[in-house]
C-alpha cells in the first residue's frame, strides 16, 4: 500500500467533491494536507476537521487561484506551515457555460485564469518547494471536453485543452528535477451537484440513460478519481510522464467519435 507518511499535499478546490475525496485519501495514506477553498468555507472547514481526525495536519487557506496574488499567498502559506511540498493537485475549476457565440471576454478570462493560468504559475511556486524534498508529483484534473465537443462547454473545454498541453510541457521540463507531472480526466462523477442536476431533470431520466451507456455500469465516484491521483503520485508511477489518464468506466470507448 502507498505510504505518504511525512509528505505534504496541496489540493486546490479541496473543500467539496473530487477535491475533498483526494484530500481525505491522501490523509488516509499519511500525508498532511493543504485544503484550499474560495467561496464555500463551511465544507472546507469540515474537510480540514476530517483530515485532523485521521491524525494528519490540515492547513485551511482561502484563495482565489485565478488571482495571482492569492495564488502566491496560497503557496507562501504552505511554505510557512510545512517548509516544503511533495504533491500538488490542481483540481479547482470554474467556467461560464454558454454557446460560443454568446461568450464574453470576462467569462473567457475568468475561466482561463482559474483553470489553466493558475496551473502554470502554481507549478512555478510548487517546484522550489518540491526540490527541497528531493522531487515530487503534480497532477492536474481535466475533462473530456478538452478533446470532445460538449454542449455550451467551449470556454471550459478550451481551458482544459490548455491545461493538458501545460501538463505535457511541464512534464518534459520537470522530470529532470525528479518531479513527475500528469493529468487525470474523470468521466461524469457522482457528486452532490450532479445529484441536484439529476433531480431537476428527473422527467427525462438523463442520469439513468447515461449510466446505461457506461460499460462499468455506474458513474465514477470521487474516490475512484482520488485513487488514480494517489497512484500517479506514488513511486510506482515514476515512469508515467505527461500523460492524461481517463477514468470514466469505459464510456468514451463506446460512444461515437
Amino acid at each position: 500500500m502507498t505510504d505518504f507518511t511525512g509528505k505534504t499535499a496541496l489540493i486546490t478546490g479541496s473543500g467539496r467533491g473530487i477535491g475533498r475525496a483526494i484530500a481525505l485519501h491522501f490523509a488516509r495514506l499519511g500525508a498532511d494536507v493543504v485544503v484550499n477553498f474560495f467561496r464555500n468555507r463551511a465544507p472546507a472547514e469540515q474537510t480540514a476537521r476530517d483530515i485532523e481526525a485521521l491524525g494528519r495536519r490540515a492547513l485551511l487557506v482561502k484563495a482565489d487561484i485565478g488571482d495571482l496574488d492569492d495564488l502566491n499567498r496560497l503557496f507562501e502559506a504552505t511554505e510557512t506551515a510545512f517548509g516544503g511540498l511533495d504533491f500538488y493537485v490542481h483540481n479547482a475549476a470554474s467556467g461560464y457555460n454558454r454557446a460560443a457565440m454568446e461568450q464574453k471576454p470576462k467569462g473567457w478570462e475568468w475561466t482561463m485564469n482559474i483553470n489553466a493560468r493558475s496551473f502554470l504559475f502554481g507549478t512555478q511556486k510548487a517546484v522550489p518547494l518540491m526540490e527541497r524534498r528531493g522531487g515530487g508529483a503534480i497532477v492536474s484534473i481535466t475533462s473530456s471536453g478538452s478533446t470532445r465537443v460538449l454542449p455550451d462547454y467551449v470556454v471550459v473545454g478550451a481551458s482544459k485543452a490548455a491545461l493538458e498541453a501545460l501538463t505535457r510541457y511541464l512534464a518534459v521540463e520537470l522530470i529532470s528535477k525528479n518531479i513527475v507531472v500528469n493529468a487525470v480526466s474523470p468521466g461524469v462523477v457522482e457528486t452532490e451537484a450532479l445529484k441536484h442536476f439529476a433531480a431537476m431533470e428527473s422527467k427525462e431520466n438523463i442520469l439513468q440513460k447515461f449510466i446505461e451507456r457506461v460499460p462499468a455500469g455506474r458513474l465514477v465516484m470521487p474516490d475512484d478519481v482520488a485513487g488514480v491521483v494517489a497512484f500517479l503520485c506514488s513511486p510506482a508511477a515514476r515512469m508515467i510522464v505527461g500523460q492524461t489518464i481517463v477514468v470514466d468506466g469505459g464510456y468514451l470507448l463506446t460512444v461515437a467519435h
